[in-house]
Parts: structure tokens; sequence; C-alpha cells
């Protein structure tokens, strides 16, 4: 069974456990290493044949078209991560509109294909913000790849659907939601696809939960960041947590990412909805 590979293309300064020391107003001063990491990626995916969706910040389009470029070149899935990296529990809806809007147009003036799917920062699309869903339609978004369905301090939805819904908005307009992948464990769901999880976790904990959720005919969502697989990562002076957030086993992630593409097979988003088109249909919240 084919999974879902993603990624978050954003630097690391960009970080939301970092924001409380690098300002978004020093971003541009930060040393960056988008660059290095995307090649070193997807060097790493043209030699296992791997194709995957990456989720990129319109910032980063602007300064790093090459990026986009290459990705596209590869044959991988661009799509959007919004422009400024700002959840969207701190933006109003004008602001949402016009943050995606710049993003997508940021992507589409580098390659000729239409932007389909959004990844919100911090994955913050919640019951307060489903009226997200109604700007996605409206700027041709086809799927969504934002709802963590779990309990936890900064994020989630947790009686969310663990696997892909499409989500109806009116009469005719819909949004497939692909939520970030959690195992079921004595009525919880936990997270284990991707992120930190994916660091903290013992791999072969990983490995099972993966094929657990294969074995009941569902594929699996997996998301990681570039700086995650950056042995060079730069370090800032943060509080404890944040620390621990951003740096805990980074070393682990390089060797861990190598495994789960020998252990599994992966390809895009758009590719593995393309193949499942008959999803089970949810109505959103409206306001």
């Amino acid at each position: 069974m084919f999974n879902v590979l993603t990624f978050d293309v954003e630097d690391w300064f960009q970080v939301a456990a970092l924001s409380n020391v690098i300002r978004h107003e020093d971003w541009d001063k930060c040393e960056s290493r988008i660059m290095v990491n995307m090649v070193r990626i997807v060097e790493v995916l043209a030699r296992e044949k791997v194709k995957a969706t990456f989720f990129v910040l319109g910032w980063i389009a602007e300064r790093f078209p090459q990026v986009v470029r290459m990705l596209y070149e590869a044959g991988h899935e661009v799509a959007t991560h919004g422009y400024f990296h700002k959840s969207i529990t701190e933006q109003t809806w004008r602001e949402f509109e016009q943050d995606l809007t710049r993003s997508i147009r940021a992507i589409e003036e580098i390659i000729p294909e239409k932007v389909v799917g959004y990844r919100a920062p911090n994955f913050s699309v919640s019951p307060e913000t489903f009226w997200v869903f109604e700007i996605l339609a409206d700027q041709g978004i086809k799927y969504d790849s934002s709802i963590f369905p779990i309990k936890h301090d900064r994020y989630g939805v947790k009686d969310f659907s663990r696997f892909p819904v499409s989500i109806r908005l009116d009469g005719y307009r819909r949004v497939v939601e692909f939520p970030v992948s959690t195992v079921n464990l004595l009525g919880r769901n936990i997270p284990v696809s991707g992120g930190g999880y994916f660091r903290l976790y013992p791999y072969h904990f990983i490995k099972w939960a993966i094929s657990s959720i294969n074995s009941s005919g569902n594929p699996v969502l997996v998301f990681l960041h570039p700086w995650e697989l950056d042995p060079d990562l730069p370090r800032v002076n943060a509080g404890f947590f944040s620390k621990f957030r951003t740096y805990a086993n980074l070393y682990l992630t390089q060797e861990r990412f190598n495994r789960l593409l020998n252990d599994f097979q992966f390809s895009s988003v758009k590719e593995i909805l393309a193949e499942n088109p008959v999803l089970p249909e949810v109505f959103a919240v409206h306001f």
C-alpha cells in the first residue's frame, strides 16, 4: 500500500517554537538552511524513486524560487503552507484570505501548475476556524491537510475523522480533508506520523503503527520539516520547552527517514486522492 509523504517547507528560524526569540522582522537576517536541506531531501527521494507533497511557504517561494522549480522538475507536488507561517487563530478572515492568495501567487508564478493543496501553519485548523474551508474553496484549493485528530495544547480536533473525508460546504462545493495520521490505542488517538513524534518515539513503535493503519486498508500521512534532517541546524537560546520541541533527537531523523523509505511505499497527496475519489462526506460548521 502507498502512504503519503509530506514536507512543510519552512526554514529553521520560522519554527513556531522559536517565535518568542526570533521575530518575523529578523527572518531575512538569519542564516538560511533551506537550499542545502532541500537539495539533500530531493536527492534522497530521487534515489529511492519516491514522490512527495511539499507544502511551501510563500515567503520561501519568493526568496528561493529555485527550490520550488527543483521540486516541480523532480516530479513532486507543490502545495501551499501559507505565506507568513502565521497560525489561523491569529488571523482574521480577511488576513487569512490575503495570506493564502499571496502564497498561491508566489508559487504559481514559478511553476505552470495550479496549486490545489494547503496545510495551515502549526495545524491551526480547529472548530473555531472551520470558516477557512470557504476561503480555500474560493481560491481553488481542492484539499487541506491541517487537522490533527488529537487533543494537544497548541492544536488538534480530537473528535475529527482519522482518515480522509470530503467536507461539504454548500450544494456543490467540497474540500477534501486529509488529516495527519494517528493510531487509536485504548480509545485515544496517538500521533505517530511525523515531526517531533517521529523523533521521540522508538522507531519500532512508528513502524508498528503505520503497519497497523495500513492493515485496516488506510494510507498513512507522514509529515516532516526540512530542518529536522539538518545535522548542522543553528542553535538559539530559547526556553526549555521551545528548545526541546525543536532540537530533541534531531540526530536520529536522517537514519529513521532512510529506514522509513525502505520499509514503506510513499506517494503524494494528490496521487493518493486521485486513486480514492469517493470519500465519506461530512458537513462543515458554518459561522
